[in-house]
């Protein structure tokens, strides 16, 4: 079994435990927290050992009435593989200590680049194996990977515009908002984004601009794409349906957007209403000539989860890509479909 230490239980890092845990070949030794708030019991209630993230806060977590099973120290020496998942910048900072007792690390993608090897499952898992670092790109990045990658391989993309519609802030992020606007973020063409891709297809020609408007649900994404060939748009409804994690919205679902999107997470019994899938309406799904384009939402708070777990494989592991997301998708339960959709794969329950 895989050892695995978490460090930072928030928005990502709750999720990747509860991931991690729901794996055949993995065990999560603890996870790490700053504080004694409700994150930390909840933590313990899941049965996760606590350990103290800055060691002068032990005392806190005790005064609280919280066993500490020990310091971060401890969790990342007791463990194969720590996934990093506290708030960007602090996951470079904490790189030297993980280099101290020598123990691989997965990082967040609201670190810069050069804090390890840039990873998307679909895109790169065999070029990060056997790194000792490696950053799982951000969710924006990697709902864009997701969809630039079948095409790269089918078509050829000569050239890739995305307007991003961003979230101001999670549910929980009191502190950033909601706002009453809608802010260009940053104002500067491109976003980090468009590079941000690169660092997974270097040779892609790509664009960004970003917007934050006042939701916390999801992001939603406009993307053209001139492809290198003119398919037919069933055709390439057809490739885009058959990604393991994208859902392809039916018109018929009568889903108009995020709020519908995350009801039906709900009513599904999905965890915390989570969407790991990029979901793609099908009738956005269109070509001109060489001109492919689409509208997709990205769940921010879960698509990045399963990519945490594979990028733990292709780090300790043998495993083909193939291999590790078939093993992290039914585990987790990954790969949704409506019932209203024509033939395509049903959803996966998640193991026991």
């Amino acid at each position: 079994m895989i050892q695995v230490g978490v460090n930072g239980y928030g928005t990502i890092g709750k999720r990747v435990a509860d991931a991690v845990a729901a794996q055949p070949d993995m065990e999560v030794v603890g996870v790490a927290k700053t504080s004694p708030n409700y994150e930390a019991e909840t933590a313990v209630r899941r049965g996760y050992d606590l350990y103290a993230a800055i060691p002068e806060r032990a005392s806190a977590f005790a005064d609280a009435g919280i066993d500490v099973a020990g310091e971060l120290a401890d969790l990342v020496d007791a463990v194969d593989v720590v996934v990093d998942c506290t708030p960007s910048g602090i996951g470079a900072e904490n790189r030297e200590l993980y280099e101290a007792h020598d123990t691989p690390a997965v990082f967040q993608g609201g670190e810069d680049a050069d804090v390890g090897v840039s990873f998307n499952a679909r895109s790169n898992f065999e070029e990060v194996k056997d790194a000792d670092y490696v950053r799982v790109v951000s969710c924006n990045t990697t709902g864009l990977s997701r969809i630039i990658a079948p095409l790269e391989e089918e078509y050829g993309v000569e050239k890739v515009r995305a307007t991003l519609i961003r979230r101001g802030g999670d549910p929980g992020e009191t502190s950033r908002g909601p706002i009453n606007d809608v802010i260009p973020d940053p104002v500067e063409i491109p976003s980090h984004h468009g590079p941000d891709v690169t660092e997974i297809f270097p040779d892609v020609d790509i664009d960004t601009q970003a917007l934050k408007a006042p939701t916390t649900l999801m992001h939603t994404h406009s993307l053209n794409v001139t492809l290198e060939a003119e398919p037919e748009t069933e055709t390439v409804r057809d490739l885009i349906a058959g990604q393991d994690r994208v859902f392809t919205i039916p018109e018929t679902a009568d889903i108009d957007g995020a709020g519908a999107l995350k009801q039906y997470a709900l009513d599904l019994g999905r965890s915390r209403g989570d969407l790991w899938e990029n979901c793609v309406w099908a009738e956005s799904i269109s070509m001109e000539g060489a001109d492919l384009y689409l509208f997709q939402n990205i769940h921010q708070e879960s698509d990045v989860v399963p990519e945490n777990v594979d990028a733990i494989r292709a780090i300790l592991t043998d495993e083909s890509a193939a291999e590790s997301t078939a093993k992290t998708d039914e585990a987790m339960g990954v790969g949704l479909e409506s019932l209203f959709a024509d033939g395509g794969r049903e959803q996966l329950t998640a193991d026991d």
